[in-house]
């Protein structure tokens, strides 16, 4: 895998060139960016910036305006390559709060081992309707600790309104939901994203991780998905790397409250 034209293909198709992918979203194009505006349990934010040092300072200041004036929390998601090179000292300056970096990890589809399953004991079940997504939302807050409401929203209009786009699954052992993840399809590109891996403590260590990996590059085989994408954890990452996810720099989430 070319890791330059990969990623350069990443940031034309799926930063600069993304269309709407949810109910209501709006992606917009102006002070020298390209952002996404939905509702309040939407995810807001700055998904691609094409700044200098002239002009980064009064672009950042628009989308605090432009999101603040419609009540908004929102996102600037900035890679380590973007510029200008000082890009996340402006953002610290403007009042964002940096959470914790993440790495883009991509990999080649066909090269991908997809014959990994879950451990004895556990079950994967796809999820099409709010039963499954409220077992997804239960094994994220136990997983990552956070307040899944929101998510939950998203992802039952998701189901509802574009369900070609998501491809989600659930581990369970038993009846017990132990780990959850999605596939996020971007139509018209060559990658979809692999979101929300999470897996309760207890579970942890025993390839269900792996499995669900397999699982979902499976699925984008078979609708012709070239490329796999993660914002990988620290957790994460080796794993990934095993299986043969390349790393093309860090992507750091950094928020705004109105």
């Amino acid at each position: 895998m070319d890791h330059t034209a990969v990623l350069a293909a990443y940031d034309r198709q799926i930063r600069q060139n993304l269309d709407p992918d949810g109910p209501g979203v709006v992606v917009e194009r102006a002070d020298g960016v390209v952002r996404r505006v939905g509702g309040a349990h939407d995810w807001n934010g700055v998904l691609w910036s094409d700044l200098d040092e002239s002009t980064a300072d009064a672009a950042i200041a628009a989308q605090v305006r432009h999101f603040t004036s419609r009540g908004l929390e929102f996102e600037w998601k900035a890679y380590s390559h973007d510029l200008p090179a000082d890009l996340p000292e402006r953002l610290l300056a403007a009042g964002f709060t940096p959470e914790d970096p993440e790495t883009l990890m991509v990999a080649a589809v066909d090269e991908l081992p997809l014959d990994a399953g879950p451990p004895e004991g556990v079950r994967l079940v796809p999820v099409t309707d709010a039963a499954g997504v409220r077992l997804m939302v239960d094994v994220h807050e136990r997983a990552f600790g956070t307040d899944g409401t929101a998510l939950g929203k998203q992802l039952l209009d998701q189901f509802t309104t574009a369900p070609d786009t998501i491809a989600a699954v659930v581990a369970l052992a038993g009846d017990v939901p132990v780990s959850s993840a999605r596939l996020e399809f971007c139509p018209g590109t060559d990658f979809a994203g692999l979101w929300g891996g999470g897996t309760v403590t207890e579970w942890r260590g025993r390839g269900i991780y792996r499995a669900l990996i397999a699982h979902r590059a499976r699925i984008a085989a078979d609708h012709g998905v070239r490329h796999l994408q993660v914002d990988a954890s620290s957790q994460s990452r080796p794993i990934l790397r095993r299986l043969g996810f390349a790393e093309l720099g860090t992507t750091t989430p950094y928020i705004h409250k109105p």
